[in-house]
């Protein structure tokens, strides 16, 4: 039986199964490549300034990681990004969360309460500015049953946050900024991935 098998067999299927191996991958690469760019544009859309992976002190003594906070026309905005693909199953009110896709099912804890940390951990610093806080699930998630408090997917995030009128998108800014450098002044910046500056063309 195995003479039936030509000598050349591991040489005639090897190409085409690279391949569609680099295929696949590349297909994977470019859909991570789109949706960080899709998230850089709805986050340079809303921000005029944003700091990544912040690390700030926290209510309790200790400290707290920020993926993203942003600074908008509206005040002071945490973001923390969520890139799950299938259907979320979550409510305010579960303690954990499950994602069910074609090939996985798996559980998290709910984010919900790690966020009021966070957004606790920046008032304490600014206390006269508005600070607000979202969970953003990025394109391969969906939420069939429901989406639960601060949840919000990137277009959801533009059409909250978003300052139409400019003119109040600059008087704001400029109001917020002393409040901002507070953030700078307690942050311990060298675990930051960067600090991006946005000018708003107002």
């Amino acid at each position: 039986m195995i003479d039936l098998i030509p000598a050349d067999f591991s040489e005639i299927y090897l190409l085409p199964v690279a391949l569609i191996v680099l295929l696949l991958l590349w297909l994977i690469v470019r859909a991570r490549r789109g949706r960080a760019r899709s998230l850089a544009h709805a986050l340079d859309k809303i921000a005029f300034e944003r700091i990544e992976d912040l690390v700030i002190p926290s209510a309790d003594g200790g400290e707290i990681q920020i993926d993203y906070l942003l600074l908008t026309a509206q005040g002071l905005l945490i973001i923390d990004i969520k890139d799950f693909n299938g259907a979320v199953f979550g409510s305010d009110k579960m303690q954990d969360w499950t994602v069910i896709s074609d090939k996985h099912r798996f559980t998290f804890a709910n984010p919900q309460p790690a966020l009021c940390d966070r957004i606790a951990a920046v008032r304490q610093i600014v206390r006269q500015v508005p600070v607000a806080g979202r969970i953003v699930f990025l394109d391969g998630a969906s939420f069939t049953k429901g989406v639960p408090a601060l949840v919000s997917s990137l277009d959801d995030l533009i059409d909250e946050f978003v300052e139409q009128d400019k003119a109040a998108a600059k008087v704001n800014i400029e109001a917020f900024i002393p409040h901002w450098e507070l953030i700078h002044a307690k942050a311990d910046l060298s675990v930051a991935r960067g600090r991006k500056r946005k000018r708003p063309r107002l």
